[in-house]
């Protein structure tokens, strides 16, 4: 079945271009657009998305408030932010708001295609190098109150699993993780299955999120 894409931005020439370059995909199908968050909402009530395309910077609505009510759901379409600036705080907002990850507006038809198929299958951290550097700079601006009930979280998981959770916010992918720990693809995948059952999260990039907010890994990448 092809993945049903709903493209959110105020430009329509924009949507255009993002159209044409999926609909030539034998396995993508856009089969929504709005040029708003509001109008996005309205229009999700009523079709079946697999994977949102959102600008951050709209009118009515903005892509980080749209994309949070979006997520409310845990049935809910993936979100993939679309911005026009690298280290961008809207788009570190929308990270924290549930998006599965964040590309360039510029950015070559073939990354931003693998990335509509990674946020879809949730195997891989869209961008890691990029969304690693986009936690470092907001990663301070994080609250410091409210983090306890958090950390306490992180005692669910196994010590292999906080080790594993860390090569994740390190933006490594299955295959490094593996390579790293000498364990199998599949025993990492087991591993990064259970840490997002555990710590009841929606894809790996709030996995990153959450291993900055508790200081498992800190600014610069490190471990905690």
């Amino acid at each position: 079945m092809a993945i049903r894409v709903m493209l959110v931005d105020d430009q329509v020439l924009l949507r255009t271009g993002f159209r044409m370059v999926l609909a030539a995909q034998p396995d993508m199908e856009v089969v929504a657009e709005a040029g708003d968050g509001v109008e996005a909402l309205q229009v999700l009530r009523s079709t079946a998305v697999d994977v949102v395309l959102m600008d951050v910077r709209m009118p009515k609505l903005d892509g980080v408030e749209t994309t949070a009510r979006i997520c409310v759901d845990p049935d809910a379409p993936k979100v993939l932010i679309l911005t026009t600036f690298d280290l961008d705080e809207y788009a570190f907002s929308a990270l924290k708001a549930g998006a599965s990850g964040f590309m360039l507006k510029d950015v070559p038809p073939g990354e931003l295609l693998a990335a509509i198929r990674s946020v879809h299958s949730g195997d891989a951290v869209v961008a890691p190098s990029t969304t690693r550097r986009l936690l470092d700079r907001f990663a301070p601006m994080l609250p410091a109150t409210g983090q306890e009930p958090r950390h306490k979280e992180l005692q669910r998981l196994t010590g292999r699993e906080r080790e594993v959770m860390v090569l994740v916010a390190q933006g490594m992918s299955n295959g490094e993780i593996a390579a790293r720990l000498v364990l199998s693809e599949a025993t990492v995948k087991t591993h990064v299955g259970r840490i997002l059952t555990k710590l009841n999260l929606r894809d790996r990039v709030q996995v990153v999120v959450l291993a900055y907010e508790t200081g498992l890994v800190r600014a610069g990448g490190g471990g905690g």
